[in-house]
């Protein structure tokens, strides 16, 4: 039970958790997950810790065939400017580690930007909080949950 899956069941959330067995050479963590649950790649989204106008943290969640566009992603959360936080900043806040960071049940709840693409299904997949493992929900409900905002924040991957 990570605080991801506890978060959910506190607050009575319909959700799934599915597990795959998580390869350490993987390159991309969400690719695999994509690849080893055997969904579409635009259903499974990726929790980004950005850094706002050098600042305060925010998190976008956004496809993991796609990568996160930092203008339209300070826009989006009231900022000039985005960069991706340090691997250690995003441990300290979010009490999860790379590849394993779940948008739910962070240590300090960060202002939250969903891909607007995540309106189009009925369930995505988010990180459980551990590598090998996520969540199928409602993206209504996450964004309920995480007081987010969706907004067009991806771009293909040059």
């Amino acid at each position: 039970m990570t605080p991801a899956i506890s978060l959910l069941v506190k607050n009575r959330i319909n959700h799934s958790v599915h597990e795959y067995e998580h390869d350490a050479s993987a390159e991309s963590f969400g690719l695999e997950a994509a690849e080893k649950l055997g969904i579409a790649p635009e259903r499974v989204f990726k929790t980004l810790v950005v850094k706002l106008d050098s600042r305060d943290l925010a998190v976008g969640i956004v496809p993991v065939a796609l990568m996160l566009n930092m203008k339209r992603m300070a826009k989006a959360a009231g900022a000039k400017k985005a960069g991706m936080a340090t691997p250690s900043e995003v441990q300290r806040s979010t009490g999860y580690v790379l590849g394993g960071v779940s948008p739910l049940g962070q240590k300090r709840r960060l202002k939250t930007v969903i891909d607007s693409t995540a309106e189009q299904f009925e369930t995505v997949f988010v990180s459980a909080g551990r590598r090998g493992m996520d969540i199928e929900l409602d993206p209504a409900d996450l964004q309920r949950l995480l007081a987010a905002n969706f907004a067009d924040i991806s771009q293909e991957i040059h």
